[in-house]
């Protein structure tokens, strides 16, 4: 769930097998990619050796066919890859899969439409569903930015979540942090009006560049008159979040819906 962007690039971009963004070395140097217009943007990992289980290794080898959708330039069709007609979540950055797979299984009627680029993640997530025998949930193991920008369709999307984000805590590496202008424009153009844009974070300073920039997002407002929002019942809490707020630590939700 960590992809950041630069302040002069048009959107972010994630690496495939690569570590996480927390693990980057102190280091101004960054992975470039080349969208198809042209325009180089920050990606927000590093390419390294990541570890992945016997169980992961082989729920990507047997379940990825039945539960993940190959990245193509072409608008994803959501009744066709759901096999129904429901509103459709986007997931960021799911991680090892376990709110993603909680919140589908509270909200059966919706599609949750997961994205994440690690191996370890996308096998855990596999291994969920096929042991939870859920139906409305699919994967998509690419860039986030390019699966928005070419495969969602403007005004279809019911909500995005974007939890606990790489916080780029640094300040050198701010421009790599994912909640950026230009990401968050492409992410309201692609959910319909009514639809809802969800963050939340454990870093202060990260919560206050999320609603400065989403504040600033002329298509959005806030549902919250505090600027933050309570954390909604349908976001379990974490185990890692738990474990934070005991020590003191705070964490930030933010709720903003289409106009």
């Amino acid at each position: 769930m960590n992809m950041t962007t630069s302040p002069n690039s048009d959107l972010p971009a994630p690496a495939d097998n690569a570590a996480p963004a927390g693990d980057a070395p102190a280091s101004d140097n960054v992975i470039t990619s080349t969208t198809p217009s042209g325009a180089g943007h920050i990606r927000s990992f590093v390419h390294r050796r990541a570890h992945i289980t016997p169980g992961q290794k082989e729920a990507l080898d047997r379940l990825m066919p039945l539960w993940s959708l190959p990245y193509r330039r072409a608008t994803l069709d959501f009744t066709k890859a759901f096999g129904r007609n429901a509103p459709t979540v986007l997931e960021i950055g799911f991680g090892m899969g376990e709110t993603t797979q909680k919140i589908a299984a509270a909200r059966p009627d919706d599609n949750f439409l997961g994205i994440e680029v690690f191996n370890a993640g996308v096998g855990a997530m596999l291994k969920r569903i096929d042991e939870s025998g859920q139906q409305n949930i699919r994967i998509i193991q690419h860039d986030a930015v390019e699966v928005a920008r070419d495969m969602i369709a403007p005004n279809s999307l019911a909500g995005v979540h974007i939890y606990f984000p790489d916080p780029w805590p640094k300040n050198r590496h701010h421009k790599r942090r994912l909640i950026q202008p230009p990401f968050i424009a492409l992410l309201a153009s692609r959910i319909a009006p009514g639809g809802y844009i969800h963050c939340a974070t454990d870093w202060e300073n990260y919560a206050e560049q999320m609603l400065e920039v989403l504040g600033a997002e002329p298509s959005l407002v806030n549902t919250s008159p505090d600027g933050y929002a309570p954390r909604p019942e349908f976001r379990p809490q974490t185990k890692f979040e738990t474990r934070g707020l005991r020590l003191g630590h705070g964490v930030w939700d933010l709720i903003f819906t289409r106009k």
